[in-house]
């Protein structure tokens, strides 16, 4: 990396993590595990994404518990298979490259939107007395869609429990190798559930007020900080609006997102990844080029911490504008990466920049763009 390179590939540090440049790999679910356990799919797919030329590399909702999965097929990180499968495949990734991105895992619990099909095949939930079902949990027993079966409400010493996998799921990633744990307090999933009033109807200590619906996550955030060694990030994604002003109901809404984020930072979180919405059936979402970029940037300028901003950043100019302008610190980019999995590279031409390369695809540059990946030597006897 040189101090020419456009600010989209400026190094960066995510509280003690130092990345190479500002471009994260967004989790994105692949329903494809078997027990909870990383397999070949995961291995060709995080290899591939592992040579997108990002500095951060963020895995997949992985889970605290069976029951806590979005679907069967979702990763987990709460028996000791689990962990020496990830332990393999971290070393694997990181001995593809000489200069690896640094590794996220999200850790996260479905709550009431578990025991769900995969989206190609339909997604709908699957009944508990159904092949691969089981009974969905969530803070109140308020079903996620009208015409489905209430989750069971938890109890609080079920919340004893969360918060005790909360912590053994990011002691074994810290075990498996990752430089960093992202907390899925968002897209409608338990820890959001117990923050928005859409999904929380609870009226005990965790229900009701502003400062009682934030006291899980908060609980789970400063618990697993405390319980990680200090070189590890630890950081929330959040869901910063329901998109559900529409309706004359409550939901969680962006200041609400701001004084959570602040009470966060209080309690040692290092960064927050900025996204939107996915409580409910009934939010609308105003589609459009980078249409979460302004809940980051309010949440940025209020809380004064490090921010990741997505959804529908997908062309060079417009990620490199974001970080230039100040926006945001870092960008996250997902389907574009499905899509095009040397985005980074394709970008660092466009730009006039510099990414670390594997020297075995030095020589596919185009002509005019042999600066791409440094000094690389290439010469054929």
């Amino acid at each position: 990396m040189t101090s020419t390179n456009p600010p989209l590939f400026t190094p960066f540090k995510l509280g003690p993590l130092a990345l190479s440049n500002r471009i994260m790999v967004s989790p994105m679910c692949q329903y494809s595990a078997v027990d909870g356990v990383p397999n070949d799919w995961h291995s060709q797919h995080y290899s591939a994404l592992s040579l997108s030329g990002s500095g951060l590399l963020c895995f997949e909702a992985t889970h605290t518990s069976s029951i806590g999965r979005i679907s069967p097929g979702c990763l987990g990180l709460w028996n000791d298979a689990q962990e020496m499968a990830f332990k393999s495949l971290l070393a694997t990734l990181r001995a593809l490259q000489p200069m690896p991105p640094k590794m996220m895992v999200q850790i996260a619990h479905a709550g009431r939107k578990g025991s769900s099909n995969p989206p190609w095949k339909g997604g709908q939930l699957i009944a508990p007395n159904e092949a691969g079902g089981w009974q969905p949990v969530g803070p109140s027993a308020a079903p996620h869609k009208a015409e489905e079966a209430p989750p069971t409400a938890l109890s609080e010493a079920d919340l004893d429990d969360i918060r005790t996998q909360f912590i053994q799921s990011a002691l074994r990633a810290v075990r498996a190798g990752f430089d960093a744990i992202e907390l899925h307090a968002a897209h409608g999933y338990l820890l959001h559930q117990f923050l928005s009033p859409v999904a929380n109807k609870r009226t005990d200590l965790y229900g009701g007020s502003l400062e009682n619906r934030m006291r899980l996550p908060l609980e789970i955030l400063r618990a697993v900080r405390a319980a990680v060694p200090a070189h590890i990030a630890v950081g929330m994604r959040v869901s910063a609006t329901d998109w559900m002003e529409h309706l004359d109901e409550p939901s969680w809404t962006l200041m609400q997102s701001i004084e959570l984020i602040k009470r966060a930072k209080a309690f040692g979180c290092d960064f927050v990844d900025v996204s939107t919405g996915g409580i409910s059936p009934l939010q609308k979402i105003e589609i459009k080029p980078a249409y979460q970029l302004p809940y980051a940037t309010a949440v940025k300028l209020a809380c004064e911490l490090p921010v990741i901003s997505v959804g529908m950043i997908t062309e060079p100019q417009q990620a490199n504008a974001i970080i230039a302008n100040g926006e945001a610190d870092m960008v996250a980019l997902a389907r574009a990466l499905l899509w095009n999995p040397r985005w980074g590279w394709h970008a660092a031409a466009e730009l006039g920049a510099t990414v670390a390369a594997v020297p075995q695809y030095g020589r596919s540059l185009p002509a005019g763009k042999n600066k791409v990946f440094g000094d690389l030597p290439f010469g054929m006897r």
